[in-house]
């Protein structure tokens, strides 16, 4: 099962200081198999060694996923998180993950998404000891496996994890997943009417798919994926006018998408294009 997976050289997208400070960190995004590509996005794995070192604070933009992480002290299932993400990393440790598709946790979870949106819920408590059991072979296999083997060693674990309880194909996982990757790919996809329009649905069915299936609502991810387009614009060096910015990214004015920018970010664009240098 490792040698079906392969790394992902793409960069991600949503973090917010994406050069690390000093100390040793290891990262790694895996594909999934064939057989699981319509539920997962991919597996990630990030270690680090700060020891004899000051804590560091990771910030994230978060995409509408669901993930499945087990670290070196904590597990569950993280439902989308609405507001920026924190972690502070200290000492030596590890966090190993499963970013599912936009609705591709909802056959696993069996209720709507929604339910477990700014929420952590155990492994076991969703799949009780069968749960409890991944948790503790991913962390022995992370304190085990040579480092370089490790990624992968923990992604074949959660194939055959997922693999035992694969459910039905479902065609609601999957049009949702295709909504939201249409609101990635298209900058210019600014309303919901339009994303609508383009499933063939009514408003209030979108909702309710997106309730369902995602976690939020439509508005969410496309105020979500206006402002990752912000950060990326911010970060590839050439100061952007602020003003066409806006509206390239459909704003009615500069001075409303600095108001969402600084609240989800934590400050104004100009501030953070300025911090990150």
């Amino acid at each position: 099962m490792i040698g079906k997976t392969r790394q992902i050289d793409a960069a991600p997208r949503g973090i917010l200081a994406p050069a690390c400070a000093a100390g040793a960190f290891r990262h790694a995004r895996l594909a999934p198999a064939a057989s699981l590509a319509a539920l997962v996005e991919h597996y990630w794995f990030v270690g680090w060694d700060l020891r004899g070192r000051p804590p560091q604070q990771q910030e994230t933009l978060p995409h509408p996923n669901v993930h499945l992480v087990v670290e070196h002290d904590a597990d569950g299932v993280y439902g989308v998180h609405t507001a920026r993400y924190t972690k502070a990393l200290a000492g030596r440790g590890f966090a190993f993950g499963i970013k599912f598709r936009p609705g591709g946790f909802r056959p696993f979870l069996g209720r709507p998404v929604a339910q477990i949106a700014d929420t952590r819920v155990a492994l076991a408590s969703l799949f009780g000891a069968e749960g409890a059991c991944l948790v503790r072979a991913v962390r022995a296999c992370a304190d085990s496996a040579p480092a370089d083997a490790v990624p992968g060693a923990l992604a074949a674990l959660a194939e055959e994890f997922l693999r035992a309880r694969l459910p039905p194909a479902d065609g609601d996982a999957e049009l949702a997943a295709a909504l939201v990757d249409a609101v990635a790919a298209d900058p210019g996809l600014f309303s919901v009417e339009a994303l609508a329009a383009q499933a063939g649905m009514n408003r209030r069915a979108l909702q309710r798919l997106f309730q369902q299936y995602v976690g939020v609502g439509p508005k969410w991810v496309i105020q979500r994926y206006r402002l990752h387009e912000a950060v990326a614009q911010l970060q590839a060096g050439a100061a952007p006018d602020m003003a066409q910015l806006a509206l390239d990214l459909g704003y009615f004015d500069q001075a409303h998408f600095i108001r969402e920018f600084s609240a989800l970010v934590g400050k104004p664009p100009g501030a953070y294009r300025r911090a990150i240098g």
